[in-house]
């Protein structure tokens, strides 16, 4: 099976990666604001209770970023929706990420790569950072405490965000797992906020916003 090229529009394709097919779905920048040299590609929370990539944090993550110009790219780990193999505890799935930014970095060659992941999502690409070696990462609730963290090398521009009244990731935990590391970072905490942002999405939205402006290359000219 031969890789398709990156879609002129917003599409959903399938890739052939280490296990087989991968369902994954490009989506287009959208509204008024210059598209940018960038390709953020999202990972989603855990396939085993019932994470996918149309998962609403992690669509509303896509758009977000599209909304600020940037290009996203979604995808099922493996044995989620038609996608090939099975859960795999972390390992297989950052294999699953490998395989989908090299697919990105072939087809647009010379732009940024940021990675975005929400909970399992957020481990998988912390996890690939120090291979991948994006230019920006965005963390949204990493399970500190519930997977294994050591070696992360996150980018220097690197946003986490975490709800305050999460039920599934302790906040504190991620607090003291912050507080550890060397590694840069803004974190932000939101407040009366659970684990899928109920009711908080468009403060998500905000958040992500307000977060990752600054890196776009046009940043010195926004809001000219």
């Amino acid at each position: 099976m031969h890789n398709p090229p990156f879609p002129p529009t917003s599409a959903a394709l399938v890739l052939d990666c280490p296990v087989g097919p991968l369902d994954v779905a490009v989506d287009l920048p959208t509204g008024d604001a210059p598209a940018q040299p960038i390709v953020a590609v999202i990972c989603h929370p855990l396939s085993t209770e019932g994470g996918t990539m149309h998962n609403k944090v992690v669509t509303m993550v896509a758009t977000t970023l599209r909304a600020l110009g940037i290009t996203t790219v979604r995808f099922n780990f493996r044995s989620v929706g038609t996608s090939a193999g099975s859960f795999d505890h972390g390992n297989g799935e950052q294999d699953d990420l490998k395989a989908v930014v090299a697919w990105v970095r072939a087809q647009r060659p010379g732009e940024q790569l940021w990675l975005a992941g929400f909970s399992f999502g957020a481990f998988v690409s912390l996890k690939t950072a120090a291979a991948l070696q994006p230019d920006a990462q965005i963390s949204i609730a990493p399970p500190a405490g519930r997977w294994d963290f050591d070696g992360i090398q996150p980018p220097a521009q690197w946003l986490v965000i975490q709800g305050e009244e999460d039920e599934i990731v302790d906040p504190q935990a991620v607090y003291d797992w912050l507080g550890s590391l060397q590694a840069p970072h803004e974190l932000v905490r939101m407040p009366d906020t659970s684990h899928f942002f109920h009711r908080k999405l468009i403060d998500l939205r905000g958040a992500i916003t307000h977060g990752v402006k600054h890196w776009l290359p046009d940043a010195g000219t926004a809001g000219a």
